[in-house]
């Protein structure tokens, strides 16, 4: 892949994210600035998920751990776990959020 289409799908996946965010059924926010965005919780907690450029890779840190994400097949793939980055995001998500939430 090279920096043209890493910037490409990188943006397409934090605009995907924020439309999922305002579809949501829950009280979340998000910022969002230089390619990194802020979901914010209610409670006060965060999930921040940015661009890694040099590396090609998507960033996410949640409120329990940190993964790095390479694009592998059509799918934003942790390398350390092999989860993919919505299920991390279901998952992180509706533990922080104390509910269920799908950010797909």
């Amino acid at each position: 892949m090279n920096d043209s289409q890493y910037h490409q799908l990188a943006d397409d996946l934090l605009n995907q994210l924020q439309d999922s965010i305002d579809d949501i059924d829950f009280d979340l926010d998000y910022e969002t600035a230089g390619g990194i965005l802020e979901v914010i919780f209610p409670n006060g907690t965060k999930i921040i998920i940015n661009k890694q450029a040099p590396l090609h890779q998507i960033w996410v840190a949640t409120k329990f751990n940190g993964h790095h994400f390479e694009y592998k097949d059509g799918l934003w793939i942790d390398n350390r776990t092999d989860v993919e980055l919505f299920t991390l995001l279901n998952d992180a998500g509706s533990k922080q959020a104390g509910t269920a939430i799908s950010f797909n």
